[in-house]
């Protein structure tokens, strides 16, 4: 026969004669009912039963007196005990000197008590944060269910996100927790639930948050991009303050305690596929707990104002940043693209496509689109980026001489042909000649140079500048008067003078 206690036999005979029942009394003391009812039995029996002790009813100890009716030993020390308590020392240090420089005689408990008190504190009071459907969601990570990978039970991160009017969850682990996973989850979530919220509330997480700060934190370029395609605003919480998003606090703990607690996977979609499972079977058909109303009859309003959703998914990107080099061009993933106008020596930030590269400035302004080259090494490059190429250049100029006229374009294309590359500076030469004669003079030229066989940019150019000085010499005039010109009474007096009639110059002859 089992014998109980003194202080079992007392607390069962106290608790009996008050009425209570033998189920209360054996959920209180942990004794089974069997025995309570003998015990019970024998305290209400005057005699003794054989085989068992007398049940003697002790009376309880004293109670020890209320705090505060007996003044602590430390008060008349309490100045010094708050100045000390103060600078954030322990009671165990105050103690020590109280024995040693204030001649204290009393025990450690008396000083501990009365430290205890001075550091009291009235609890602090929390607001509740109480949003309109479809205003705010929470999301946070945790720990999931083990599940055996590569021979051995790890534990995945779990994501919850949860909709702050009326506590639908989304739920589902992964491996991995980078920053587009992240955001891939985030976006999952928001299909999901079949619409969007206004504001996301998130913990400083690396994966959602690069620099924590409570007035302009920076967010992850993903997930910002990610939020900003969904028309969703992030409100990361102050550093550790978890109280803000309670709301999935409480998630994270209900489903790793409810749902996952004690349980492994073989894999992880057999554990998301649980957690589905859950949620549509278990949690959303629960009664909350604060709101006292169905989970899924308090989601059934706040769908509907949830936000429409965007016809096409986010574009991932992998983003980076990278210099540009002394040809203008970055290097992404081995293959070299234009960045100009970016400045040379420059940084910018790229954003890598599965079909396209895009480049920014800092500020975040589109410098250039590219199409993603399909294998490594290659320049991607557009004309106007280029700079003087021997070939590129020969066809522009071959094409400048034809805009002149088409014996000049012939004779181009023969001087091009006899000299080759070197043949270029009379390219040049000869495409530049109508910054000072006219297309149709140099045209004039090169037909009379052709058809003489003459193929030279010299003859060409010394033929023009004879033509153009002849046209500019002055028109010769006639005059009367000049240095050189004797003047005409000179002419008419040697006439004059020299002049006789015929009869006389015959008669002149015979006589002589």
């Amino acid at each position: 026969m089992n014998v109980l206690k003194s202080h079992f036999r007392v607390t069962i005979a106290t608790l009996a004669s008050c009425g209570v029942s033998h189920r209360e009394i054996a959920r209180r003391t942990g004794v089974d009912r069997k025995t309570i009812r003998r015990y019970v039995r024998l305290a209400n029996s005057p005699g003794v039963a054989t085989g068992s002790e007398p049940i003697v009813v002790e009376n309880p100890p004293p109670r020890p007196p209320a705090p505060g009716s007996v003044p602590s030993a430390c008060e008349p020390h309490r100045p010094w005990i708050e100045e000390q308590v103060g600078l954030g020392r322990n009671a165990q240090s105050i103690y020590q000197d109280l024995i040693e420089a204030r001649e204290f005689r009393h025990g450690y408990n008396s000083v501990k008590r009365f430290v205890a008190r001075l550091k009291f504190r009235d609890p602090e009071r929390f607001d509740v944060l109480e949003f309109l459907p479809a205003e705010e969601a929470q999301v946070d990570l945790g720990r999931g269910a083990p599940i055996l990978r590569r021979g051995q039970f790890r534990r995945p991160y779990l994501f919850v996100m949860t909709l702050k009017y009326s506590g639908k969850c989304f739920r589902k682990v992964a491996w991995k927790m980078d920053q587009e996973i992240w955001a891939r989850l985030h976006e999952e979530a928001f299909r999901s639930f079949g619409g969007c919220v206004v504001y996301v509330v998130l913990d400083n997480l690396k994966q959602g948050v690069i620099r924590p700060d409570i007035y302009e934190p920076e967010l992850n370029l993903i997930y910002a991009e990610m939020l900003r395609h969904y028309g969703v605003v992030a409100d990361p919480c102050r550093v550790a303050d978890p109280d803000r998003k309670g709301s999935v606090e409480n998630a994270i703990r209900h489903t790793q305690s409810t749902a996952l607690k004690g349980r492994k996977f073989e894999a992880i979609e057999e554990q998301n596929q649980w957690l589905a499972h859950w949620e549509e079977r278990w949690a959303a058909p629960r009664i909350h707990g604060r709101k006292k109303r169905q989970v899924l009859e308090l989601f059934r309003e706040e769908q509907p104002l949830l936000r429409s959703l965007p016809t096409e998914g986010f574009r991932y990107f992998k983003p980076g940043v990278r210099t540009v080099d002394d040809a203008g061009l970055v290097q992404i993933e081995g293959t070299y693209y234009a960045a100009l106008p970016a400045r040379l020596g420059s940084r910018v930030q790229i954003r890598v496509y599965p079909e396209e590269v895009e480049i920014y400035d800092l500020s975040g302004q589109v410098l250039r689109r590219h199409g993603k080259s399909a294998r490594k090494g290659q320049f991607v490059l557009e004309e106007q980026d280029r700079i003087f190429n021997p070939s590129r250049e020969s066809a522009r100029l071959l094409g400048k001489a034809a805009c002149i006229g088409p014996k000049t374009a012939e004779l181009a294309q023969i001087l091009f042909a006899r000299l080759g590359r070197p043949g270029q500076r009379a390219l040049y030469g000869l495409t530049n000649l109508p910054r000072t004669y006219s297309c149709a003079e140099i045209e004039a030229v090169c037909t009379r140079f052709v058809g003489a066989g003459c193929y030279s940019y010299a003859a060409i150019r010394r033929a023009l500048e004879r033509q153009a000085a002849i046209s500019r010499a002055p028109a010769l005039e006639l005059t009367q008067e000049a240095p050189e010109i004797r003047s005409i009474s000179e002419y008419q007096s040697f006439w004059e003078d020299n002049s006789r009639h015929p009869e006389e110059e015959v008669d002149a002859h015979v006589s002589c």
